[in-house]
Order: C-alpha cells, then sequence, then structure tokens
C-alpha cells in the first residue's frame, strides 16, 4: 500500500510537466519558468518586506558613495551587452545599505543588491568593494536566480525519477524491501542536493568570471578582487578548515584567489586612485553598523590613538571618533577630530576633503549651529548632490521662523529644488519628507498631505499612504478654503494608490 501511494503521488507530481505544450525561450531557458516581469514583481514584493525593517538604512552620504561605484559597473556592463535593453528596462539596478556588521552582500530578484554595513567596514579600497558589486551585479545579469529555479525544477524531476526507479527494484527485493525503498529516498535527496551544490558552485564561478571583467572594464584596479578574496579567506580561516570542497555552495577562497590571480595578467594595469575618501566612507559604515553607547565611546576613544602612521589609518581613525562623538553629542571632541580630520585630508583628496565636510555640516546641525552648518556647506551646496540638497534643507528649516510662513522666499526657493529633485527621483523617500516639511511650513497643507503619502509609497507603505490621502480628503472637505487642483490631485493620487494596493495583495497572493 505505501509503494502504491507513492508511485501515485509522483505520477500526479509528474503529470503537469508532461502536460505542458509551451516552447522554451531560445537562448534563455529559464525565461519560460522566470519570467523578468515575475522577477521584478518577487524583488519589489521582497524590498517592500527590507524597507519597513529597521536595519534597513538609507544614509544619503554612504549610499552616494555607493552609487559612485555602482553607477560604472552598471554603464559597463551595458557596454558589454551583459545587460540587455529588456533588462534594463525592467531591472531596478539598485544598491541598498543594510545595518549588519556581518560580512557580505547579497543580490536579490530585479536588479536589487543589498550591502552590509559590515562588507564595506572590512575593504580598504574602492577596488575591493567594486569587485563585489560587479560579483553581485553578475549574478542578476547572468539571470542566476531564475537559472536556479529552473535547475532546482530539473533536480526535483530528476529525484523523483530516482526514487520511483528504487522503489520499483525494492518491490522485487523481498524482504529488504523496506530498507531498498529507506536507502532510494534517502538517495534521491541527497542527489538533488548535491545537484543544486554542483548548480550553485557553478554559478558563483561565472559570477566571479564576469564580474572581473566587469569591474576591470568600468576602469577599477584589476587586484581588487583577488584582495577581497584574501581577506574572506583571512577571516574565515579561523572556522574553516576548507575541507569538503564538494559539499560548499561556493567554490573554496584558495580556488578563488588563485583564479583571480591567474585574471589580473590580462587585464590592463590601472592608475592608482587615492584610497581617502574610501576611508571615509569606511569609517562611516563602521560607526553606523553599530550605534550602541559602549561602541560609539570605543569609537571616540580612538581620537587618542598615537599609534596609527599612515595617512589612511589617522582618517579612519579621527573619523570614527568625530561620528562617535557627534552621536553622543560631545561637541568639543567632536570639533577637535574633524579638524584634525580635515587638517588630514586638506590638499590630499578633494572628494575625502568634501566627505569631511559633510561630517562636519551633520555635526552643526544635530547640534543646532545652523549658521556655522551653512558656511561650512557653502562651497558644496550647489554640486546638485542628494546629500548636499538634503543637507541644505534642513538648515533651511532649521533657520526659518516658527509657523506658517507663505511667503518667505528661502522656504520656496528650496522646495522648489526638492520638487525638481523627487521629479527626477520619485523614489527618494528622505526627499518626499523634507519636501513634506516644506510645503507645510508655507502654508499649503494639501500638497504637505500628498507629499508625505508619496514618501510612504516610495518605502513601499500603501496601507500608510492611502491613510494620508484619505486625511487630505477630510482635511478639505472640512478645513476652508482650498485650491481646486490640490484636492483634484489628491483624490487621483488616492486612485492610483489604492490600485498600486490591489496589485500588491495580488502579487502577495501569488508568491506565497
Amino acid at each position: 500500500m505505501r509503494l502504491t501511494a507513492t508511485l501515485c503521488a509522483g505520477a500526479q507530481l509528474l503529470a503537469p510537466v508532461y502536460a505542458q505544450n509551451q516552447l522554451p525561450a531560445l537562448g534563455d531557458p529559464a525565461s519560460e519558468d522566470f519570467s523578468i516581469a515575475t522577477e521584478r514583481k518577487l524583488g519589489e514584493e521582497i524590498m517592500r518586506e527590507i524597507r519597513a525593517d529597521p536595519d534597513y538604512l538609507d544614509d544619503p552620504v554612504l549610499l552616494e558613495y555607493l552609487h559612485s561605484l555602482w553607477q560604472p559597473l552598471v554603464a559597463q556592463a551595458r557596454v558589454r551587452g551583459n545587460i540587455s535593453p529588456d533588462t534594463d528596462q525592467r531591472m531596478a539596478w539598485e544598491p541598498f545599505l543594510v545595518r549588519d556588521k556581518e560580512v557580505n552582500a547579497f543580490a536579490l530578484p530585479g536588479g536589487y543588491v543589498g550591502v552590509n554595513l559590515g562588507l564595506i567596514a572590512m575593504t580598504s579600497t574602492r577596488d575591493e568593494l567594486a569587485s563585489v558589486l560587479a560579483h553581485e551585479m553578475s549574478h542578476i545579469t547572468q539571470r542566476h536566480i531564475a537559472r536556479s529555479i529552473a535547475n532546482s525544477k530539473r533536480q526535483t524531476l530528476l529525484s523523483l525519477a530516482t526514487l520511483l526507479a528504487g522503489i520499483v527494484i525494492a518491490s522485487r527485493a523481498g524482504s529488504s524491501s523496506i530498507d531498498a525503498a529507506n536507502a532510494a529516498v534517502v538517495g534521491s535527496q541527497a542527489l538533488a542536493i548535491q545537484g543544486m551544490l554542483n548548480f550553485s558552485r557553478d554559478m558563483e564561478r561565472e559570477a566571479d568570471r564576469v564580474g572581473f571583467q566587469v569591474m576591470t572594464g568600468a576602469g577599477f584596479a584589476p587586484g581588487g578582487m583577488a584582495a577581497m578574496f584574501e581577506k574572506l579567506d583571512q577571516s574565515s580561516r579561523l572556522n574553516d578548515a576548507g575541507g569538503y570542497p564538494y559539499l560548499r555552495s561556493h567554490p573554496l577562497n584558495s580556488e578563488r584567489i588563485g583564479e583571480a590571480r591567474a585574471r589580473m595578467g590580462t587585464a590592463a594595469p590601472v592608475a592608482p586612485v587615492s584610497r581617502l575618501e574610501h576611508t571615509a566612507a569606511q569609517a562611516r559604515a563602521r560607526v553606523m553598523m553599530d550605534s550602541r553607547f559602549d561602541a560609539l565611546r570605543r569609537w571616540q576613544a580612538l581620537d587618542g590613538d598615537a599609534v596609527a602612521s599612515a595617512l589612511a589609518d589617522k582618517l579612519l581613525n579621527t573619523y570614527e571618533s568625530a561620528l562617535a562623538s557627534t552621536l553622543l553629542r560631545d561637541w568639543a571632541r567632536a570639533d577637535a577630530s574633524i579638524a584634525v580630520a580635515a587638517q588630514l585630508v586638506r590638499g590630499k583628496d578633494a572628494r575625502a576633503e568634501r566627505a569631511v565636510a559633510l561630517l562636519d555640516v551633520q555635526s552643526l546641525l544635530a547640534r543646532g549651529d545652523v549658521t556655522r552648518a551653512t558656511t561650512a556647506l557653502a562651497p558644496y551646496a550647489a554640486d546638485g548632490s542628494r546629500p548636499t540638497l538634503l543637507l541644505s534643507a534642513q538648515a533651511a528649516l532649521a533657520s526659518a521662523p516658527p509657523g506658517p510662513a507663505l511667503d518667505n522666499a528661502s522656504l520656496k526657493q528650496h522646495a522648489d529644488r526638492l520638487q525638481t529633485w523627487v521629479t527626477t527621483h520619485p523614489r527618494d523617500s528622505l526627499a518626499w519628507t523634507a519636501l513634506s516639511q516644506f510645503e507645510e511650513r508655507l502654508a499649503q497643507p494639501l500638497r504637505a498631505v500628498r507629499a508625505d503619502a508619496v514618501s510612504r509609497v516610495a518605502l513601499g507603505d500603501l496601507s500608510g499612504a492611502v491613510d494620508r490621502l484619505q486625511a487630505g480628503q477630510r482635511r478639505a472637505r472640512n478645513g476652508g478654503p482650498v485650491d481646486f487642483i490640490d484636492v483634484s490631485v489628491i483624490d487621483a493620487r488616492l486612485r492610483d494608490v489604492e490600485a498600486q494596493r490591489r496589485l500588491q495583495k495580488a502579487d502577495e497572493k501569488l508568491f506565497k
């Protein structure tokens, strides 16, 4: 009876497979099982969960640096044809930060790449970090997620076929049939697992190879990948003896180091680049990945470290101490460390000078010293970057008189800048939130509600956006004279968000 039930169950599993009449997509067999559109929907569903997590981090300064490495890699992948026009339009191609001390980065469906602060904190050069980004991007461009799903289906069918064959043989084996059937079950499961491990290792090797081509083509030093693997090998050596390579999802670090070094000989040399800007990003990541009081005290104490002799090490210590002192609201020590850091980078690296200046502005705004913050930001206020835009907006709000100010020219100017920014960056939640604050101060309550709602949409909080827009409708009905255009825009936005929410619920059912 057990054998019959198992055979019937196997027949039920196999039936839908033989019933399919679809032809595979030429050149992309994985697309039949997991299309680009499906991958993007799944990625957006995952990102909605991630953005709601407290460890999801939108730090404008650190994220800007991450994008400065990411964008050349994306551009090079397009040039090489790794990103086709179809995937280019449908994928997000968006890196994001995670407040996690683990040394890790990960690719998600739909073109999203997560980067832990622990990874940035461990890297010493931009080339090391770029090698990891290129590797994760290659998982996306080579459609490894879709191929994994397709391979998983094949492994399931193969293991099922082995299971059925073992059961048939066991049925003829007399008294040993039960043991033989159990062996068939275990063997089929082991076969499927081993097949997936082999496929996973092959994909990792492909991501290493393609990623190396992309990063070197984008102008990063070819030694960055080998150096990164060497660091990973050193960090894991205490807990990993390097045994059982056939039971691993990734190739051995020693193997990957050797292959990366061999590829270095085929790449063109790259002129050395200052590592000071990366050092500032590294220091910022170290402090922000662990902001507990005791940890901040340890970072702050580095202002007295007299052991460091290299310029990069000195900058690392002083930046960490300055940021920790700012978070601890110890303004005197923050100012002292920032002054030392500024002196270290002055005239040596303009981008590193800017990184220290932005830290100075952050520290001054945190204590309410708007005048000095505005002065420190002035050399960079017109560079069109996201960090300076948001810091300028924060300073303008802090310096404006309290209460509604319909005719405040400075507030209007900053609101216009934010409006221009979100027009081209509609998923920038922080910019929408800042715009909402400006509209409220400019006595435009309905515009403020609308901007706040769009900020929630950008974070994937569609229910929160609906609540805010409905509150705007109630305010329009009960709050006296309002602009008819603003009311119409809120009504239209509410219909759009409700439609998005219905689609979101449908997608949630699809992937559950």
